[in-house]
């Protein structure tokens, strides 16, 4: 014999039907729910309002949804073409928020040396210490730098011997890892603009990410010491004098690599 159904137990099966929507006892007569409220049933002959409905190719915008994703390259590229100096460009860069890497980075490294020098030293991303103070190859890296281009009567503060200094990214990446392709790509679009003012006669690419970048590829140990061309410029690949610092025989072909450039600036054609 089945016990009664007590009240409590009823009233919490009544509002699991209430909530699953099941909020109307059955009436006498059926309900035609689809013709609208306040209106009589039309018959098969009865003309048909039509309501318009929008291109079936017209983007709907859900309620809270997010904006269509930027094109973050063509942003950069946008923004880079801009710029009338390299004040603007370096302004420009600061303003451009569709890097990440920007949100981790205490300073935007933009260059330094002399604009207008006859070399242009592109490298690969800021370090701690270059992070820090706003200015690239300024760690143990940059004064091997420093002593390199004395070696061969160059400096980035020398005027009469003057050098340009930057990198392909502005921003330090996460505990010095390699910039990804997409950061590449991304700020590829600036690196462009800066060399075009810059008006370098020579490039000079350090390590495997600037090659990538300029040169669309990597391996710069087979690729160091020859003469390649990127933006109708004369271009040589060299090692990264981070890379000199951890593998100190491999400053002999950097010696050589820059006799190279030393001859090259002499009759640059």
């Amino acid at each position: 014999m089945e016990s009664a159904l007590d009240y409590w137990t009823a009233k919490a099966l009544l509002d699991w039907q209430i909530e699953m929507g099941a909020d109307e006892a059955i009436q006498d007569k059926t309900v035609n729910r689809y013709e609208l409220a306040g209106t009589a049933p039309r018959s098969a002959d009865a003309p048909q309002e039509v309501t318009p409905q929008p291109p079936t190719d017209a983007p709907r915008a859900e309620p809270g949804s997010a904006p269509p994703p930027v094109d973050a390259i063509a942003a950069a590229r946008e923004a880079a073409r801009a710029a009338q100096d390299l004040a603007g460009l370096r302004a420009a860069m600061a303003d451009f928020d569709h890097c990440d890497l920007k949100a981790g980075a205490r300073n935007l490294v933009f260059a330094d040396g002399i604009a207008g020098a006859p070399v242009m030293i592109l490298g690969e991303a800021p370090g701690r210490d270059e992070d820090r103070e706003g200015l690239p190859f300024v760690g143990r890296a940059g004064q091997l730098l420093d002593r390199m281009l004395a070696a061969i009567d160059r400096g980035r503060d020398r005027t009469e011997a003057p050098v340009y200094i930057t990198n392909i990214l502005p921003w330090r990446p996460p505990q010095n890892r390699t910039p990804d392709k997409t950061e590449i790509a991304m700020m590829l679009p600036f690196v462009e603009r800066h060399i075009q003012m810059a008006a370098p006669k020579i490039l000079v690419l350090m390590g495997n990410t600037p090659c990538q970048a300029l040169l669309g590829r990597s391996g710069i140990t087979r690729m160091r010491g020859h003469w390649a061309r990127a933006l109708d410029l004369p271009v040589l690949p060299m090692f990264h004098p981070a890379y000199l610092l951890r593998t100190p025989a491999a400053k002999r072909e950097a010696w050589a690599d820059l006799l190279t450039l030393r001859a090259r600036l002499k009759d640059p054609t």
